[in-house]
C-alpha cells in the first residue's frame, strides 16, 4: 500500500470525526463570557482600560484572545481549571475593591462651537453586543488555524456527518451574529415606510457582491494551489463565504412572507420545520449524505441544501437583535417580575433563551422528537441548538453589562453616551468586531500561509503554541492598528 502524501494526511485529519458532547463545547466556551466578566470588573472597579496604554493593550489581549487560545488547547481537557481562573480574580475584586470614580477618567472636553445633543439614539450602540460579536469572531480565528495542530482536540473539530463540536457551532454562531446585527437595518426600516422588493434586493446584492467574490477567490486558491479541503463540508465548489453572500438576499425576499406572518422566530422555526420534514421524509438526506457526485448540484449538494438551515438561523439571529437593539424604555414603578421579564432586554433575552432551549432538548430528546444535530444538513436541531447557544451566552454578556454599567443608558446628552459606550467596551473586541469580515479574510489568509510552511501535523506542543500565540497576535494588531487610525472596511 503506498504511503499517504501529507495533502491526504491533513485532509485525514479533519474527516470522520463524531465532535463531543453539548456540555463539553458549552463548558469550553463559558471562557468568553468569563474573559468579558473579568475584563468589565477591572474597568469598573480598577479603570484599567483609560487611559488605553500599550500595557492596557496587553492585558486586553490576554484576556479576550489568549484565554479563548488557551480554552481550546492546552486547557481543552479541564475547562473548568481555566473557568476558575478567570472567575477567582473577578471575586477577589468585587469584594476587596469599591467601585472606581469617574474622576480617573481622561478629561474630555465639549466642542465650545457645537452645543450637546442630547435627543439620544433608539438604537443605541450596546457594548454586550459588541463583545459577544467580537467574541466569536476571535474564537473563528484561533480555530481555523489551530485545528490544523494536534494540540486542537480532534472532537472540537467539524464532525462528519452526526453529532455536536465545537466548531460546527462556530459556522452557526458566525451566521447567527451576522443575523443580529441585520436587524439593525429591519428596526430602521419598521420605523418608517419601507423600501419596496426591487430595492431591498439591489441593496442586499451590493453587501453579497464582496462576499461571492471573497468565495470565488477561495475556491480558485484552494484548487490552484493544490491545498487541503474537506469535500463533505460544504461541496466540491461551495465554500463558507457563498453562504455567507447569499444569506441578505433570500432574507430580503423572506420579507414577503414576514407582512404575513410578522415574526422571525415563527418565519425561521416554519423554515427549519419544513426543512427537516423534506429531510424525513423524502429522499433529500439520503442525497445530501450518500450520492455520488456527477454533477454540479450533487458535488455541491451540502452547501446548497444547508443553506437553508443557515438562513432559518440566520432569521432566528434578526429575532433576537430585535429585542436586544433597541433602547429600552423606562419601566413604571412598582412593575411586577413578569413585566420586568417582558419589557427589559435582559428579560426579553433570558426567555428567548429558556425558548429555544427547551425547543432543543425536545427535538432530540427520547420521549420528544429524537432528532440527531447534523451541521452537515443543517437540520432543525442543529437550527435550534445554535439559536439556544447564542442567545443564553448573549443573555450572559448582557447581564454582565447590566450589573457593571447600569447607567450606561442613562447619559443627559449623546456624546456623553458615546463615551460611557466605549468606556465599557473592550478595545480588542470593538476592533474585531468592527472590520470583522476584513479580519476574518485576513485570518483565513494566514491559516493558508502557515499551512504551506509549517508541517502542522508534525510539531510539538511549544511549537504549536508559539505559531499559535504569534498568528492571533498578529491578526489583533491588525484588527487594533485599523481601529486606531479610524479604518472601517466593510466588505
Amino acid at each position: 500500500m503506498p504511503e499517504k502524501t501529507y495533502k491526504e494526511m491533513k485532509e485525514a485529519w479533519v474527516t470522520g470525526h463524531t465532535g463531543s458532547s453539548v456540555a463539553e463545547v458549552n463548558s469550553v466556551s463559558l471562557a468568553m463570557p468569563l474573559s468579558i466578566l473579568l475584563w468589565s470588573v477591572l474597568q469598573q472597579r480598577l479603570r484599567l482600560f483609560i487611559p488605553y496604554t500599550s500595557a492596557a493593550c496587553f492585558v486586553d489581549f490576554l484576556l479576550n484572545c489568549a484565554a479563548t487560545l488557551c480554552a481550546t488547547t492546552i486547557y481543552s481537557s479541564s475547562p473548568w481549571a481555566l473557568n476558575f481562573l478567570l472567575l477567582l480574580p473577578v471575586v477577589g475584586l468585587l469584594i476587596l475593591e469599591q467601585p472606581a470614580t469617574a474622576k480617573r477618567d481622561v478629561p474630555r472636553p465639549l466642542k465650545k462651537d457645537k452645543p450637546a445633543e442630547t435627543k439620544l439614539d433608539a438604537l443605541p450602540v450596546k457594548p454586550f453586543i459588541t463583545h459577544y460579536r467580537g467574541a466569536m469572531m476571535v474564537m473563528t480565528c484561533v480555530a481555523i488555524l489551530a485545528v490544523d495542530f494536534p494540540i486542537f482536540p480532534r472532537r472540537f473539530a467539524k464532525v462528519e456527518n452526526w453529532g455536536t463540536s465545537l466548531m460546527d457551532m462556530g459556522v452557526g454562531s458566525f451566521v447567527f451574529t451576522a443575523g443580529v446585527v441585520s436587524a439593525r437595518s429591519a428596526l430602521k426600516e419598521g420605523s418608517g415606510r419601507r423600501p419596496p422588493l426591487s430595492k431591498r434586493l439591489i441593496t442586499s446584492f451590493r453587501h453579497a457582491i464582496p462576499l461571492l467574490v471573497l468565495g470565488t477567490i477561495r475556491f480558485i486558491s484552494v484548487k490552484g494551489l493544490d491545498y487541503a479541503e474537506h469535500v463533505t463540508e460544504y461541496g466540491v465548489h461551495w465554500n463558507f463565504f457563498f453562504t455567507l453572500g447569499f444569506l441578505p438576499p433570500f432574507a430580503a425576499l423572506l420579507q414577503i412572507i414576514f407582512d404575513l406572518v410578522p415574526s422571525y422566530t415563527v418565519l425561521s422555526c416554519v423554515l427549519a420545520g419544513l426543512y427537516e420534514l423534506a429531510l424525513d421524509n423524502t429522499s433529500l438526506g439520503a442525497f445530501i449524505l450518500t450520492a455520488p457526485r456527477t454533477d454540479l448540484l450533487s458535488k455541491n449538494r451540502e452547501g446548497i441544501f444547508s443553506f437553508v438551515g443557515y438562513l432559518a438561523i440566520f432569521l432566528a439571529g434578526q429575532s433576537l437583535g430585535l429585542s436586544a437593539l433597541p433602547r429600552q424604555q423606562p419601566l413604571s414603578k412598582g412593575a411586577s417580575a413578569m413585566t420586568k421579564l417582558r419589557q427589559t432586554t435582559l428579560g426579553r433575552l433570558a426567555l428567548t433563551s429558556v425558548m429555544w432551549t427547551a425547543f432543543f432538548y425536545f427535538s432530540t430528546s427520547y420521549y420528544g422528537l429524537g432528532l440527531s444535530v447534523s451541521r452537515r444538513l443543517a437540520n432543525l436541531p442543529y437550527f435550534l441548538w445554535v439559536s439556544s447557544f447564542n442567545s443564553y451566552q448573549i443573555t450572559i454578556v448582557c447581564a454582565i453589562e447590566s450589573v457593571l454599567f447600569p447607567n450606561l443608558y442613562r447619559a443627559s446628552t449623546k456624546e456623553e453616551e458615546v463615551r460611557r459606550t466605549r468606556d465599557a467596551t473592550s478595545t480588542v473586541l470593538y476592533a474585531f468586531n468592527r472590520n470583522g469580515l476584513a479580519v476574518f479574510l485576513v485570518a483565513n489568509l494566514l491559516t493558508g500561509l502557515v499551512n504551506m510552511t509549517i508541517p502542522t501535523l508534525h510539531i510539538g506542543v511549544l511549537q504549536s503554541m508559539a505559531v499559535l500565540v504569534a498568528y492571533i497576535a498578529t491578526v489583533t494588531g491588525l484588527a487594533v492598528g485599523l481601529d486606531r487610525n479610524n479604518v472601517s472596511i466593510k466588505l
